[in-house]
């Protein structure tokens, strides 16, 4: 395979866009990872003792992977940036940088169609909307511009605002995955949340559009 169709690409809605990974992004990315290592700790992914792939990659190792992986069809990686001049205080400012990271990841194609997406994000704009938006951009570039049929979420049941997200977007809920992945040191159980392509054909985002403007209550 030579590639996906679409990618690389970045993809924005207001403040919030997603960009293919670049090396010279490595000290944002380090600063993040440093300054949110407590609060990514326990959600995130570990590699389980005794298999092959046991060493950590540095951010140069993930970007050239992630470039691999994309011209082999398998993982589209995105680096998530936020412009906090959309924020009232910083308002006429321009304040773009990067908060976190999503992939597309375990592609398959064929009969099935089909990936997984993951995220992360700097617990300083947690509860603003960036998680939800870039979730939803991805699930329609997925659907509208790579051409996959089916995307599913897999939370922790003890993450709240994770499962919230896939709720406000109106994923479906297909149940409990006993012992699904490693995750900071061992195999938890995780909800999965899914959708297909005929379940949006408005669009994720203009779906996340509607519940922002919807009144509470």
């Amino acid at each position: 395979m030579t590639g996906v169709q679409g990618y690389p690409r970045v993809l924005a809605e207001g403040p919030v866009s997603l960009r293919p990974p670049r090396l010279r992004d490595a000290e944002a990315w380090r600063e993040l990872q440093t300054r949110n290592r407590a609060w990514l700790s326990r959600w995130e992914a570990t590699v389980p003792p005794n298999t092959p792939y046991t060493r950590r990659l540095s951010y140069r190792q993930l970007v050239r992977r992630g470039r691999h992986e994309a011209t082999q069809g398998r993982m589209l990686p995105f680096n998530v940036w936020y412009d906090e001049s959309a924020d009232a205080c910083h308002a006429g400012e321009e304040r773009a940088r990067m908060v976190g990271q999503l992939n597309i990841a375990g592609i398959a194609w064929g009969s099935l169609c089909s990936a997984h997406i993951g995220y992360w994000v700097d617990e300083r704009v947690a509860g603003r909307g960036v998680i939800p938006t870039a979730l939803a951009l991805a699930i329609d570039y997925c659907f509208q511009t790579v051409g996959l049929h089916r995307v599913e979420v897999n939370v922790r049941p003890e993450n709240a605002p994770s499962r919230r997200v896939a709720q406000k977007l109106g994923l479906r809920e297909e149940g409990l995955r006993q012992r699904y992945l490693h995750i900071d040191g061992a195999w938890r159980d995780h909800y999965s949340y899914a959708v297909t392509q005929e379940e949006v054909p408005e669009g994720m985002i203009a779906r996340w559009r509607a519940a922002q403007a919807s009144p509470i209550g």
